[in-house]
């Protein structure tokens, strides 16, 4: 390694240290598996290196659930970028800024944990900029997305109870559905795709 490289430390993510350990041990994926796991908001693009290794072995042939990952907690920055076919993630709690960008195949649910003192359609559940760049997969969104909301989303089909400021802006392909409130600039630039 170069004395000036850069050490990111992804030896120190959830992904290498937990995700990636069990998926290997069943790569085989003769039968579906489920994950359990903790998050916090320093666990950044979360499942994006076990999406990767997925990709390596299977490219996009795995079956839609094949690989679930249970999440508790809040999740960091770029929650589930990436993600491929076949994986999912499942969050009970809430995401940073970035989740979903550039969705790949995979799906995303986010529901507010059961004991939240809060109603879901009236709060920010995901934070900006959810889903940019998204080319296929599906989210299901359990509360309101934040600004910039599936920008340049061009194949993946989301779901969410509201969104912020310039929604599905140079939306290009797919499907969204917003079954609440959206904020100003909604749906600006968009040349392709369903919103709902």
């Amino acid at each position: 390694i170069p004395e000036n490289a850069y050490n990111f430390g992804l030896e120190k993510t959830l992904d290498q240290k937990e995700l990636i350990p069990a998926f290997l041990n069943r790569a085989d994926m003769d039968e579906k598996m489920t994950i359990q796991t903790k998050v916090s908001s320093t666990d950044r693009s979360f499942g994006t290196s076990l999406g990767s290794e997925i990709t390596k072995r299977f490219g996009s042939s795995l079956e839609d659930d094949s690989i679930v990952v249970e999440a508790e907690g809040g999740g960091g920055q770029s929650f589930g970028a990436f993600i491929p076919k076949g994986l999912t993630l499942h969050l009970s709690g809430d995401a940073n800024d970035g989740f979903g960008k550039g969705l790949s195949g995979g799906k995303l649910v986010v529901t507010p944990p059961q004991n939240a003192a809060y109603r879901a359609h009236e709060n920010i559940i995901v934070g900006n900029v959810a889903l940019y760049g998204a080319t296929s997969g599906k989210a299901y969104i359990c509360g309101v997305a934040g600004e910039r909301f599936c920008v340049r989303n061009s194949g993946a089909t989301a779901v969410a109870e509201g969104c912020g400021d310039h929604g599905l802006e140079y939306m290009t392909g797919g499907r969204a559905v917003i079954l609440g409130m959206t904020g100003k600039n909604f749906a600006a630039g968009m040349s392709g795709g369903i919103a709902y």
